[in-house]
């Protein structure tokens, strides 16, 4: 992979290749999972549920060595071990299911999943006998001619019977390199007369082990396929598949449109009825019933329902909009919450803010939260009016129904129903906050 990533924490569709395999292996099997760790992985530990054993292999002695690595976890606690690769992430459960079971109603001491690939170069080979049971497993540096010719390969997913694996793998004697391999079990069980069973895929991308980013973006291409269908399936329109990009942990809610160049990621949630895009982006959001969302960039955003935001906009983390609230072209709201059926005219911005129901904040307006050291709230009640061009110098606070005139630099609060005018702006009574004097 030439990266100082852990090759099974590169991600396929938001997620790493290790929590695909993971969720492919918890969804076809119970009991205790295992997951076996070069030293020092605590990157990779740290992605793995606490459920989860994390068992290290202290030197690179091969797979069969790494296995043997979690007998003190597994051994003595099931009757079957399922054995998969970190790196083989478009596994599906439900042919780890099938291989389980076929496994499991069998006298097998091992079953394999195997694959038939038209080109086969630079993977193992399966070998089987005149009667068509499997014999060995010839790597393909080390096969002849003959060997060669097979395009049965192994995918690298094994069921052992608990009771011969583990005084198995202390038989297997070690390579040319040195390492012990997890195939020889293969070879040691046929020549002890033990059946060798298998399950053959003829999904050839679901055995697809990445190990150059070629190969990670062949598995993101898949996977991303594969979501699309399912959403599609459960009611989504996505009205361009080859530019739609929806990550693996996304929900989407039914009869929302998908709109070209559009991108959710994360852990977002859309609601139903939604349209999104074209050209929009959505990471780590929720986005309620009935929203709209076009040519906009949404980060750790909340919006409720009958939302719409408008395009170029931008909703940075911690903001949360109510119901019907309208955010115009080249907006941006950071931090804040905007009350139920307030609009937000286009090239404002709004930061470090409580916002009321029912206000109007006109073009260009501006909140200025920060004064060079530390941030500062505004707080904007209901039914205020905000004009254009307005910048709000925080902290204060503008009241109920109160205004600000076009162009005013508004530094200290604005009373309930009264207007701030000029720069810096001066309060001027209005004829609703004179109705609401008190007699003389």
């Amino acid at each position: 992979m030439k990266s100082q990533l852990p090759k099974v924490l590169h991600p396929v569709c938001g997620k790493p290749m290790l929590s695909h395999v993971i969720h492919a292996v918890t969804q076809a099997v119970h009991g205790q999972l295992a997951v076996v760790l070069p030293p020092n992985s605590e990157d990779i530990s740290g992605q793995i549920d606490a459920s989860i054993a994390s068992v290290e292999q202290h030197q690179a002695n091969g797979t069969g060595h790494a296995v043997l690595q979690s007998e003190p976890v597994l051994g003595g606690r099931t009757t079957h071990v399922l054995v998969a690769y970190g790196d083989t992430p478009l596994l599906l459960s439900a042919t780890l299911s099938q291989m389980m079971q076929k496994h499991e109603s069998s006298d097998a001491a091992v079953t394999l999943l195997t694959a038939f690939l038209g080109s086969p170069l630079g993977l193992g080979r399966i070998i089987r006998n005149e009667a068509g049971a499997i014999v060995d497993i010839v790597e393909d540096v080390d096969a002849d001619e003959s060997q060669s010719s097979v395009h049965e390969i192994n995918a690298g997913v094994y069921a052992f019977t608990s009771d011969w694996l583990w005084p198995a793998l202390r038989e297997l004697t070690p390579s040319a390199s040195g390492e012990y391999y997890l195939t020889g079990l293969v070879k040691l069980a046929a020549s002890s007369g033990l059946q060798v069973d298998s399950l053959a895929s003829y999904n050839e991308a679901e055995v697809l082990g990445v190990n150059t980013r070629l190969d990670l973006a062949q598995a993101e291409q898949v996977m991303r396929r594969r979501i699309l269908d399912r959403w599609m399936l459960e009611g989504v329109t996505i009205v361009d598949p080859l530019t739609a990009y929806i990550d693996a942990s996304v929900e989407l809610g039914s009869d929302t449109v998908i709109q070209p160049n559009t991108a959710i990621k994360g852990s977002s949630r859309v609601g139903k009825r939604c349209e999104l895009g074209p050209n929009s982006t959505v990471l780590d959001s929720v986005i309620g019933d009935d929203c709209r969302v076009i040519a906009a960039v949404l980060e750790g955003a909340h919006l409720e329902s009958s939302v719409h935001v408008g395009p170029f906009s931008h909703l940075r983390p911690a903001t949360f909009l109510e119901q019907n609230v309208h955010i115009g072209n080249y907006a941006e709201v950071k931090n804040s919450r905007i009350g139920q059926n307030t609009a937000m005219g286009h090239f404002s911005y709004v930061g470090d803010a409580d916002v009321g129901s029912n206000v109007n904040i006109g073009a260009g307006a501006v909140t200025c939260n920060f004064d060079g050291e530390k941030k500062h709230r505004t707080v904007i009640e209901d039914g205020a009016f905000i004009g254009s061009d307005t910048m709000l110098v925080a902290p204060l606070r503008v009241g109920p129904r109160a205004s600000t005139a076009a162009g005013s630099v508004v530094t200290g609060d604005v009373p309930a129903d009264s207007l701030a005018v000029g720069v810096p702006a001066r309060i001027r009574p209005t004829a609703r906050s004179k109705s609401k004097r008190p007699p003389a």
